[in-house]
């Protein structure tokens, strides 16, 4: 007879808050020239309409779909904020929804 083992999982994380997230993910971008650069160049914000609108999810949302549009990056902000570049996208769709 074998004995039988049993894996045991964690429970799965607590949803990550998306507002929190993309805030994070916005600081990330911010933190480097080139990239705060072209964040601002495709999306047409401005430096003010960052301050202005932090809280505002359209501008969260441009944010991850900026991250989003550039594996790499995406990658990189993901490593750098310890999850998943899923996570990020799923971030985008929660705060669009």
């Amino acid at each position: 007879m074998h004995a039988r083992l049993t894996i045991i999982r964690d429970n799965p994380s607590p949803a990550i808050d998306p507002q929190a997230l993309a805030l994070n993910a916005l600081g990330w971008v911010l933190g480097d020239e080139d990239r705060r650069m072209r964040l601002l160049a495709l999306t047409g914000l401005t430096p003010g309409d960052l301050r202005e609108r932090l809280g505002d999810p359209a501008l969260l949302c441009a944010v991850l779909d900026f991250l989003c549009a550039h594996e790499p990056d995406l990658v990189a902000a993901a490593g750098a904020l310890g999850v998943e570049p899923e996570d990020l996208a799923a971030a985008r769709e929660r705060l669009a929804a």
